[in-house]
């Protein structure tokens, strides 16, 4: 009768068969895993299958990153390309070392498409080839983890064979055991126990066949992998070494020549900067206009567009600004040197000879002196004591501040505090700024101060700090 084909050189017979040894596989599993049967263990062989887990996983990850690297390295190919490209588009035909651009743009493009082939040919598929063995040899484990399984189930059964011969000490038919042999004649006992025997044996030399066809087939793929899982696991130094003195190799010659490449375009666009008349023209009469707008120096404080002023870095040069003296009210008493001044003033007239004209003032300023005589006569002889001078609108403002106070300061542009001496501040706060404790300490273009409001609230212990200058104008 002819086998059933299941396609793909299938038949009943090899399904059965496939079905037959999982189900043995399985058996003997539970008993190994119940203590009932032996387990064959190869301390070695499991590190080295550890190993190669290991080995396995950080090359398929390598792989990966590599892949990534190389897709980034496109990606960048690409938006430089894009952007040589504006480059190129906008530069204007008349303009200086336009030839040049386009030959930079060019060379800049193959640099990228050089770089990304080598990377492929040198690095991704030297990793695809390293990695491409992995799964013949994990396949071949998992076969060798089965079949040291059917070894084990094979001298497992050979063990038992052998067990009950020798507890049986020999095959005696001394009580029939079936209807048949109860009726056999006393002739045909001995045939029978002769075929009981034979069959016993049977099955002793089969155990043995299937034990010896196991442990060969079992050993042919042990002792391959034996010897090459430590090779495997060797050759990653190596593999390694080669790959990333690749890529290293490989980046740092593109580097070097895309940044030659990089000079050559600055220095380009530097001498077009020199060549660009028009603009030289706009910023001279730009620059001249400003000069007689205003005669006055801007000050380092002016809010200056486009955000706020660089922070100082620089040690300080500067003493701490000193603040105005106090306004009084002028007394009646003069010194001696001042009255000599103002009679000097009044008795030294600006005179030219050269104009005849003037010749007439002379009556008129022959009464001025007199007048001028006579105001000094009177202040010489006034006797009313000194009046003290009265307290202003500033000093007495100045007598509610903190010690050492200096003057106000408004807050132009915020400022972050990076690091506890320092003072957090927003656009709009008032500052008062006072005196350092150790003027040695002061930086140039530093001040120290205390929010106004926090001076207001918490006069007992308020929180001080420096601050940038350019950051505040004075008020």
């Amino acid at each position: 009768m002819a086998e059933l084909n299941l396609g793909k050189g299938l038949t009943a017979g090899k399904v059965a068969s496939n079905v037959q040894k999982k189900l043995t596989r399985a058996q003997e599993k539970v008993l190994q895993k119940l203590g009932k049967a032996d387990e064959t263990k190869d301390v070695a062989f499991e590190e080295g299958v550890i190993n190669f887990n290991k080995q396995y996983a950080e090359g398929s990850k390598l792989q990966r990153d590599l892949r990534a690297y190389l897709e980034a390295v496109k990606a960048m190919h690409e938006s430089s390309k894009n952007v040589q490209a504006c480059l190129a588009d906008m530069y204007e035909p008349d303009w200086y070392g336009h030839n040049e651009v386009d030959s930079i743009v060019e060379d800049c493009d193959v640099l990228w498409t050089d770089y990304h082939q080598k990377l492929v040919d040198h690095a991704l598929i030297s990793m695809d080839t390293y990695l491409g063995q992995f799964p013949d040899i994990k396949a071949r484990i998992a076969k060798r983890d089965r079949k040291l399984v059917d070894y084990d189930s094979a001298r497992h059964n050979y063990a038992t064979t052998h067990k009950t011969k020798k507890k049986d000490g020999g095959i005696k038919i001394t009580k029939p055991s079936s209807l048949l042999e109860r009726a056999t004649p006393g002739w045909a006992q001995g045939i029978l126990s002769a075929h009981n025997v034979a069959q016993s044996s049977l099955s002793r030399s089969q155990a043995e066949e299937e034990l010896e066809r196991a442990q060969k087939v079992f050993e042919e793929i042990n002792i391959d992998l034996q010897e090459e899982l430590p090779s495997l696991w060797n050759s990653r130094v190596g593999f390694y070494v080669s790959t990333f003195q690749s890529l290293a190799g490989f980046e740092e010659k593109f580097h070097k020549e895309i940044s030659r490449l990089d000079q050559d375009l600055y220095d380009i666009l530097v001498k077009l900067e020199r060549t660009d008349t028009s603009r030289k023209t706009v910023n001279n009469a730009a620059s001249s206009s400003g000069t007689n707008s205003s005669g006055k120096e801007v000050s380092d404080n002016t809010l200056r567009p486009g955000g706020p002023p660089p922070i100082p870095k620089s040690p300080s040069k500067l003493k701490p600004a000193v603040p105005p003296p106090p306004k009084v009210t002028p007394s009646k008493e003069m010194k001696t040197e001042n009255i000599i001044n103002l009679f000097d003033a009044a008795a030294a007239p600006d005179i030219s000879v050269t104009s005849p004209t003037e010749a007439s003032n002379w009556d008129s300023w022959g009464d001025s002196a007199a007048a001028a005589a006579e105001t000094v006569e009177e202040v010489a002889t006034d006797e009313t004591p000194a009046v003290e001078p009265q307290p202003t609108e500033e000093s007495s403002e100045h007598a509610d501040m903190p010690p050492g106070f200096l003057f106000k300061v408004q807050v132009m542009h915020d400022y972050a505090a990076n690091d506890t001496d320092e003072l957090e501040m927003k656009a709009g706060d008032v500052v008062l700024v006072i005196t350092f404790e150790n003027p040695d300490e002061q930086d140039d273009g530093w001040l120290m101060g205390i929010q106004q409001e926090d001076w207001q609230q918490n006069k007992e212990n308020p929180t001080k700090g420096v601050f940038p200058e350019n950051f505040t104008q004075r008020l």
